[in-house]
């Protein structure tokens, strides 16, 4: 094991103690879907050093076929065993950054992505820490009503089902997480029926965006366990809420909130206010990442406490961003609440984004405009343009477009994904267009 890390060492004597059989490399595309390969513990000594190469041109938006060739090399910091995997044949997993030929990491890479934001920040001094509250629908598996399918339960928010299967999936899931030294704060039932959120405790971003990958993965594993079928659609359901994944925020400087200020309105800083008045400002150019699919506007614009409109507020569920209650005696509490995020976005560029329009705002230093204290949806149009307040983009086309004139979300994804991404929206968006849906069938093909 010479020239190991101390980490790498560790996974490896992990490895052989617990009889691991397999060890799964995951990554994720441009998108946001998770990718993985498994090698056996034979092969795991030279993934450290050399890597181990794929073919980039196959998954979605790392390479052009031409310059194919693309390395992983996993990140021994983020082992865990996979617990649905069992006892019988353990598997383990790390995730892996995408290195280039040339040797450097691809930038290309979300996780990639992402590391180069944190460092911004860091340049400044700051650290970016998230927790996500994330939401999700359970569903009866492989059974349609209508086509549409069926939810678990007809339960609401923070109802109790005894024996339901929302609470018994919500014990595993939080078992499973705890197991893969993932933390989770809070667990509840949502508003939706068949929807549950759990909430993880905060971490800083790249940790969080591997965390809510991780997420992800397993709440589909201990959902197919259980016979019922997980869905982060953003907007599953007609009638009911969507899946929404609202994030607090905060930036520290060494063990300070940079966002703390025992003087300041809600105990926000300058340096907070700031931040929110740069998220603000940038929020409908980064909204085709945080909100990527023309299902996560359904989301946005038909209520539910989804955030249609740019705007700020203390206690306030209609805005964009929220101020939450700071908690007395705890400096460290101080944060934000983006509420425009959806539970299928890629976290690691979402975060990116947030952090960029963020810290932007600190660099020019952006005024954060007056609080919205009404609930702006029962505004008329002309009451929210006396109050300065602006829509988000109501369609993938109107986020599209915020996006590819938006200097900042090219030079913090960087050419190759701000490119990509683009494309892949702007192909979405024209086979949404060209459908010929149910609803205009039912509407006008008997009267036209």
């Amino acid at each position: 094991m010479t020239g190991l890390s101390k980490q790498e060492e560790f996974v490896l004597r992990t490895v052989e103690d617990r009889d691991v059989r397999f060890i799964r490399l995951w990554f994720s595309d441009v998108l946001g879907r998770l990718k993985s390969v498994a090698i056996v513990p034979a092969e795991l000594e030279g993934s450290f050093g050399e890597g181990i190469g794929f073919d980039g041109s196959a998954v979605e938006g790392l390479s052009r076929v031409f310059e194919a060739d693309m390395v992983l090399k996993p990140d021994p910091s983020t082992f865990s065993l996979l617990p649905w995997r069992g006892e019988e044949e353990p598997t383990g997993r790390m995730f892996c950054d995408i290195i280039s030929p040339d040797g450097g990491p691809a930038m290309s890479d979300p996780r990639n992505v992402l590391k180069r934001t944190m460092d911004r920040a860091a340049a400044l001094g700051f650290t970016f820490y998230v927790h996500p509250e994330i939401e999700f629908y359970l569903f009866q598996s492989g059974e349609l009503n209508g086509g549409l399918p069926i939810p678990v339960d007809s339960a609401g928010y923070f109802d109790h089902v005894n024996g339901g299967t929302a609470n018994d999936f919500r014990r595993t899931a939080v078992q499973t997480l705890e197991a893969m030294g993932i933390s989770v704060e809070f667990s509840h039932h949502e508003a939706g029926p068949g929807q549950n959120e759990i909430d993880l405790r905060y971490a800083d971003s790249l940790t969080m965006a591997d965390n809510v990958m991780t997420f992800r993965a397993m709440v589909k594993e201990v959902a197919a366990a259980q016979g019922v079928y997980a869905s982060f659609m953003p907007k599953p359901l007609a009638d009911q809420p969507g899946n929404g994944m609202h994030t607090h925020v905060s930036l520290f400087e060494g063990e300070e909130n940079a966002f703390y200020s025992p003087s300041g309105d809600y105990q926000l800083s300058t340096t907070g206010r700031q931040f929110v008045a740069g998220l603000l400002r940038h929020a409908p150019e980064i909204s085709a990442v945080t909100n990527q699919y023309v299902n996560s506007y359904k989301r946005l614009w038909t209520g539910h406490e989804a955030p249609s409109y740019i705007c700020w507020g203390h206690r306030n569920r209609s805005a964009l961003i929220r101020v939450p209650q700071y908690k007395s005696g705890k400096s460290s509490s101080a944060r934000i609440e983006f509420r425009g995020l959806d539970s299928s976005a890629n976290p690691y560029l979402a975060y990116s984004l947030i952090l960029a329009a963020g810290l932007k705002g600190i660099e020019e230093g952006y005024e954060l405009p007056p609080e919205a204290e009404d609930d702006v949806w029962l505004l008329s149009d002309g009451e929210r343009r006396a109050l300065g307040i602006e829509a988000m983009p109501a369609s993938l086309n109107e986020a599209i477009i915020a996006m590819e004139n938006s200097e900042l979300v090219a030079q913090t994804l960087g050419e190759e994904v701000f490119d990509y991404f683009l494309r892949n929206k702007r192909k979405d968006w024209e086979d949404y267009r060209a459908q010929v849906t149910q609803f205009e069938l039912s509407r006008d093909f008997s009267s036209l």
